[in-house]
C-alpha cells in the first residue's frame, strides 16, 4: 500500500503546488491593491521558503528511493546468480501454478531455454516441450496435492530425457501462502539422485550376488560332508567284494541327509503361495506334541500347555505352523540332553496380535552365537545343518509376524512368536 502511494507523489506535488501558486498570487494581488506591502514581502518570503523545504524534502525521498530499488536489484542479482549456479532444479511458481522464475539448470532440464516461461502453468509448457508432457502433468498434481495439504511435501519424481536416460529427483515443494490463507506462491526444490540410485541398485545387487555366494558354498560344504563318506564306503565295498550291511546303512544315512539339504533348502527358494486362515492354535500344538510324544517319553521331557484354550485362534497356514513349533520344540528338546520342562503359553499383546512363548531349562544359548541364530547353516549341534530356524524365521515373516529369542547360558532359552488373530 505504502509502494502505491509513493508513485502518486510527483502528481500530488504537481496539483499542491499550482494550487499553492495560484492562491497565493491571487492573495498577494489583493494586499497589493489594499498597499499591504510589508505582508506582501513576508509572504514572498514564506513561498520561497517552503518551495525549497517541500522541493528537498521530495528529492530526498526520490533519492531514498532510488538507493532502495538499487540495492533490491543488487539482491535480486545476487539471488539470480545463486539459483543459477545450483546444481539443483529451482523453480518459483505464483498461487495460480504459472512459472515465476526457474534457474537455468531447469529449463536445460525441460529444453525451455529459447521459451518465454514466465506467465505459463505446466501444461501450457508441455506444449512447447512435449517429450516433457506427462512430467509437467504429473507435476501439477503434486503441486495440487502440496497446496491441500498445506505444508512442505517430498518425493522422488523421475522420467525419460530424450537421449534415453533416466532421471530420477529429490522433489520438495514449499507452498505460501497470504495471511487471509490465499494461495500465494510456490517454490520447488529438485536434486538429481539419479547417482545415488544407480549405486543403491549395484550395492543390492552386490549384496544379492554376496548371500549367494554365501549360501552356495554352506550347501556346497553341507553336501561335500556326506557325499565323502559316501565315497569312502563304496570304496570300502569295491575294494572287499561284498556288501557290508552296517556300510550299506550308513550310506543310505547319508543318502537321506543330502535328500534333507536339498528338501530344506526348496523349502526356503518357494515363494510364498499359501492362504493365511483361521487356525486353531491347540490343534496345531496338540500334533507336535504327540509327534514328539516317544522322544519326550525317552529323553525324560514334559510339555506344559498354559492359557491356551480351544478358541484361541491365529490367522495363518496350519502346515507351516506346525513345521514352527516343530522345529521350536525340537531345538528346545535338543538342548535338555538330560530332560527337563517345555512351557508354552500365549498372551495377546496387542488387540491384534497374540505372543506365544516356548520356554525351556536346557543349558541355553551363548550370547556370542544369539546374533547368528537364524543366519543359513550356522549351528552349534554337531549334527546340525544349520537351516530348521531359518525356514522358521521365513515361514513366520510369510505370516507377518516376528520371532524373538531370548536366552541365558545354563539357564534355558525363551522363544516367542507373535502372530495375528482373527
Amino acid at each position: 500500500m505504502k509502494n502505491k502511494w509513493l508513485r502518486f507523489i510527483p502528481l500530488i506535488y504537481l496539483g499542491f503546488g499550482i494550487l499553492w501558486i495560484s492562491l497565493t498570487d491571487y492573495w498577494l494581488y489583493s494586499l497589493n491593491q489594499n498597499n499591504n506591502l510589508i505582508i506582501v514581502e513576508y509572504v514572498n518570503l514564506l513561498k520561497g521558503w517552503l518551495f525549497i523545504i517541500i522541493t528537498a524534502l521530495l528529492i530526498y525521498l526520490i533519492i531514498k528511493k532510488h538507493e532502495a530499488l538499487k540495492e533490491l536489484e543488487q539482491k535480486k542479482s545476487e539471488l539470480s546468480t545463486l539459483i543459477n549456479n545450483m546444481p539443483d532444479f529451482v523453480c518459483f511458481k505464483d498461487g495460480a501454478g504459472k512459472w515465476v522464475l526457474a534457474n537455468d539448470y531447469g529449463l536445460a532440464l525441460y529444453d525451455l531455454q529459447e521459451v518465454d516461461y514466465q506467465g505459463k502453468t505446466d501444461l501450457e509448457l508441455g506444449e512447447y516441450s512435449p517429450h516433457f508432457k506427462e512430467a509437467f502433468a504429473y507435476c501439477m498434481e503434486t503441486d495440487e496435492q502440496t497446496w491441500q495439504d498445506g505444508k512442505i511435501t517430498r518425493d522422488e519424481e523421475s522420467f525419460l530425457l530424450p537421449c534415453g536416460e533416466r532421471k530420477t529427483f529429490d522433489v520438495i515443494k514449499v507452498p505460501l501462502f497470504y495471511p487471509d490463507g490465499k494461495r500465494r506462491a510456490l517454490v520447488t526444490i529438485g536434486r538429481d539422485i539419479s547417482s545415488l540410485k544407480k549405486a543403491e541398485s549395484l550395492l543390492l545387487t552386490k549384496e544379492k550376488l554376496s548371500v549367494v555366494g554365501e549360501m552356495s558354498a554352506g550347501i556346497a560344504h553341507e553336501i561335500k560332508n556326506p557325499l565323502t563318506a559316501i565315497k569312502g564306503f563304496i570304496q570300502l565295498i569295491k575294494k572287499s567284494g561284498k556288501a557290508n550291511q552296517n556300510h550299506v546303512n550308513l550310506v543310505l544315512s547319508e543318502i537321506d541327509r543330502i535328500n534333507d539339504i536339498v528338501s530344506e533348502m526348496l523349502v526356503l527358494s518357494k515363494p510364498p503361495t499359501k492362504k493365511l486362515l483361521p487356525v486353531p492354535l491347540t490343534e496345531v500344538i496338540h500334533y507336535v506334541s504327540n509327534l514328539v510324544s516317544n522322544e519326550t517319553k525317552q529323553g525324560n521331557i514334559h510339555i506344559d500347555v498354559k492359557n491356551i484354550v480351544e478358541t484361541t485362534m491365529v490367522k495363518g497356514d496350519v502346515n507351516g505352523l506346525k513345521q514352527v513349533f516343530l522345529n521350536i520344540i525340537k531345538n528346545a528338546m535338543e538342548a535338555m540332553p538330560e530332560g527337563g520342562l517345555i512351557e508354552i503359553s500365549a498372551e495377546m499383546t496387542t488387540p491384534n496380535y497374540l505372543t506365544i512363548k516356548i520356554k525351556d531349562d536346557g543349558i541355553g544359548i551363548r550370547e556370542a552365537n544369539i546374533d547368528q541364530l537364524g543366519n543359513p547353516f550356522f549351528t552349534s549341534k554337531e549334527k546340525g545343518m544349520g537351516l530348521g530356524l531359518t525356514i522358521t524365521n521365513k515361514i513366520i515373516q510369510e505370516h507377518n509376524g516376528q520371532l524373538y529369542i531370548e536366552s541365558e547360558e545354563g539357564k534355558g532359552t525363551t522363544v516367542s512368536i507373535s502372530l495375528s488373530t482373527i
